[in-house]
């Protein structure tokens, strides 16, 4: 691969990049999203980072990572919908799951 043929995606992604950031301050207050459509835009940012959520809690490498890492993060989940403090969150989180994979190996895929 040449080095042009590897530069100019790059070169072309950049500029688009820099051209969406422009765009935002230069139409904000002058264009107006319908309701819907900014309520579905909402929507749209909590689908995306649940399904990210769900492949990297389920899948590792391609392959199911086991169940170990989904219980933990169900555990996560489970603490967040009670609202407990972010670092007790994640250390419940990573506590179970290590738990798990200790008492449990056959969990872990």
């Amino acid at each position: 691969m040449s080095a042009m043929a590897l530069l100019l995606p790059i070169l072309i992604l950049a500029v688009g990049t820099y051209a969406f950031r422009l765009v935002g301050p230069a139409v904000h207050g002058r264009v107006r999203l319908p309701r819907f459509v900014d309520d579905l835009l909402g929507d749209g940012a909590i689908v995306l980072l649940s399904a990210l959520t769900v492949t990297s809690a389920v899948f590792e490498a391609g392959q199911f990572a086991g169940w170990a890492r989904p219980i933990g993060v169900a555990v996560a989940v489970a603490l967040a919908i009670v609202k407990a403090p972010f670092p007790v969150i994640v250390v419940s989180a990573a506590l179970v799951t290590a738990l798990l994979r200790l008492i449990f190996p056959g969990l872990d895929g």
